[in-house]
């Protein structure tokens, strides 16, 4: 079930990134679309969150609203020491260098009439180097480090490269500024299987060798499963559960994290198990007017009457584990 709460939240000297009760809100007409709603997470060094959920739960929406793309309604986003909500527009320029963004669609993602050269060494660019031999050395390296002959794609534009060729462009482009952060928003989700474990095993290669902390968002409980070291699920805007990924599939306790799990294919499953988890019924909410207390309630097999006027909190169940449900 979905609900609020900071017990997760971790020593704060360790964090490299700490989001608490954040909230993104945007007006629709006369009503509000209450895209997240109080969620916290944190990240030290290194860590890969997985952020996962169906569609519309809000969970790019809270990545790009850690960037502040657009600024949260309220809650904090906490970047080594730094409150980027309290920052001037010039200071949160300056910071944003730290942080960078991969996008779902690698191809829209790229400005069409610009070159492979000129895409990803704009970031140097803007921030001072001018050097054209340094720049074309610095970005030729990167173009090595993911996987990209220089000599061919060089002089190329987007539109002459195929789609997975295209997302290693916006990582090569991501890495370039030597961020602390990556916000990696479903950057598989558009590309053939196999070019999608190609990228997964990219990013794993790069984090090692650049040393950076990952958010990777999907709605693939799969691709999650392979990449993060932690693993936030998130419904209608909320968070449900947060625990270690390598153990989750024999630990996940909250009812739609099974039942994410329970949609993976899997050809060895006994599908007579009598812990098998029953299907999900009923439409997602509308994020205008989600239900009251837990917001999984209206298609949660185990939800009671408890559910509906009183909202879980996130409380510990196991070591580094945390579930919001009345009934687990």
């Amino acid at each position: 079930m979905a609900g609020s709460g900071t017990a997760h939240l971790r020593v704060e000297d360790k964090r490299v990134l700490t989001v608490e009760n954040l909230v993104v809100e945007f007006p629709a007409g006369k009503q509000t679309v209450h895209a997240v709603s109080g969620i916290s997470f944190d990240l030290i060094p290194g860590e890969t969150l997985g952020i996962v959920g169906e569609s519309g739960c809000g969970k790019s929406t809270a990545g790009r609203a850690i960037m502040q793309l657009p600024r949260p309604t309220s809650g904090e986003v906490v970047l080594d020491g730094i409150d980027l909500g309290g920052l001037s527009a010039g200071n949160l320029r300056q910071i944003r260098a730290q942080m960078q963004m991969i996008m779902q669609d690698p191809i829209s993602s790229l400005n069409p009439r610009r070159k492979v050269k000129h895409l990803i060494t704009e970031g140097l660019r803007i921030w001072g180097v001018k050097d054209r031999t340094k720049l074309e050395e610095m970005g030729r390296d990167m173009l090595n480090s993911v996987g990209l002959d220089p000599d061919m794609v060089w002089e190329k534009t987007p539109g002459e490269l195929s789609g997975g060729q295209c997302q290693r462009v916006c990582i090569a482009r991501a890495l370039m500024l030597k961020p602390k952060l990556l916000i990696c928003d479903e950057p598989v989700s558009s590309l053939d299987v196999s070019v999608q474990a190609q990228i997964l095993n990219l990013l794993e290669e790069t984090k090692r060798e650049f040393e950076f902390t990952m958010i990777f968002i999907a709605h693939n409980m799969a691709v999650v499963k392979n990449i993060s070291d932690r693993m936030m699920v998130m419904y209608l805007g909320k968070v449900c559960e947060v625990a270690p990924t390598p153990d989750v599939q024999h630990t996940a306790l909250h009812p739609y994290t099974r039942l994410l799990l329970a949609s993976i294919p899997d050809p060895n499953r006994d599908r007579n198990a009598e812990d098998e988890v029953e299907a999900i019924e009923g439409d997602l909410p509308s994020p205008l007017n989600p239900p009251s207390g837990c917001r999984f309630r209206t298609r949660c097999p185990l939800a009671t009457e408890r559910c509906a006027v009183e909202e879980p909190l996130l409380r510990e169940v196991g070591t580094d584990h945390f579930v919001a449900c009345h009934n687990v």
